[in-house]
């Protein structure tokens, strides 16, 4: 069955369900999926919002080159992850979402509700008990797409914003970097996807269903963490903007960029790939990147990577590694 065989209504009487499952009462949610709008408590006096889409070939492909056929759980589980990943890089917790998604009528009816079931288990699974869907849009359209806005809070706290780096703190990491792109490169590739090892497959799961650290950003934020963000686009990139609004210079470790190496080294042997690439230009991990003052203990989850260092010239900034810089582009999303 597909989407065009069921009314709006219909599709939705198969969503709902499938939606909030085994989350308890959730306090921020006063009205839900259902009326014209959703009603959402904001007790602290201020909301924390973020918005991302994924649309299929540019973001996502339904059937890869080495035969992986991404699912609507998939899909449903990465909307969760990333949007959620940027309420947690300001040190804020979630408390809902809404979700849009545009369908061509020949979309299965089960992929549509495998999706809400990915988006779900992603909320639920990767820690965030607080957020409740608070419901959406469904609509059609020539191309696959899913767009979500998260809404999040303070509670009562100041936010970490990416401008606070400072000479002389610590640099850290909470998750991972490059093994998303070490996985999107397995995808990419013509080696099928049941010959790969129990590690590739490991790291090809990293960019289907990315398992941002949540738990991290309330974390370094009750730590002192000065700055901090979610690295979505590649810790060289990512980095960059953390040092452009900061007016700093981010250093990176070349010894603890090695050791974030060596878990994509099965992927690396077999694609012919430096994986120092993937750790200095690979998104979609949805890792966290956060600086602290020097000499304070870092926060279970976090590793240290490097430091802050003042600008040689007023103004300047950027990302080196050992003090020479780092040439690495990352992913832009409108470079060709």
């Amino acid at each position: 069955m597909t989407v065009a065989g069921l009314s709006e209504s219909e599709l939705l009487e198969r969503i709902f369900p499938r939606l909030n499952r085994g989350f308890g009462d959730n306090t921020a949610l006063l009205l839900g999926p259902g009326d014209d709008a959703a009603i959402v408590a904001a007790p602290d006096g201020r909301t924390v919002v973020s918005i991302d889409t994924q649309v299929a070939d540019q973001d996502f492909r339904l059937q890869w080159n080495n035969g992986y056929r991404t699912s609507g759980y998939d899909v449903g589980w990465k909307a969760a992850a990333q949007n959620l990943s940027d309420i947690n890089a300001m040190g804020a917790r979630a408390t809902s979402m809404v979700v849009s998604l545009t369908m061509p009528p020949e979309t299965a009816v089960a992929w549509v509700e495998d999706f809400a079931d990915g988006l779900t288990a992603g909320i639920r699974e990767l820690g965030a008990p607080d957020c409740a869907v608070a419901g959406g849009d469904l609509g059609r359209g020539r191309e696959l797409a899913v767009t979500v806005a998260v809404l999040g809070t303070l509670d009562g706290r100041e936010p970490v914003l990416r401008s606070g780096a400072r000479p002389g703190d610590t640099l850290a990491l909470a998750g991972t970097v490059g093994r998303a792109a070490a996985g999107l490169a397995l995808l990419e590739s013509g080696t099928g996807v049941g010959s790969l090892t129990g590690e590739q497959r490991a790291l090809m799961d990293t960019q289907c269903r990315p398992w941002p650290p949540l738990a991290a950003g309330p974390l370094a934020r009750e730590a002192g963490a000065t700055a901090m963000m979610d690295i979505s686009d590649g810790l060289v990139r990512d980095g960059g903007r953390m040092a452009a609004a900061s007016r700093a210079v981010l250093n990176l470790d070349a010894a603890a960029l090695k050791d974030l190496a060596v878990p994509l080294l099965p992927a690396s042997k077999l694609l012919g790939t430096d994986p120092l690439a993937w750790v200095l230009g690979g998104g979609e991990d949805h890792g966290l990147l956060a600086t602290f003052p020097a000499g304070l203990q870092l926060p279970p989850g976090f590793t240290a990577i490097g430091s802050v260092e003042a600008p040689a010239l007023m103004n300047s900034s950027g990302v080196t590694i050992a003090g020479r810089p780092a040439d690495t582009v990352g992913w832009d999303h409108f470079a060709d």
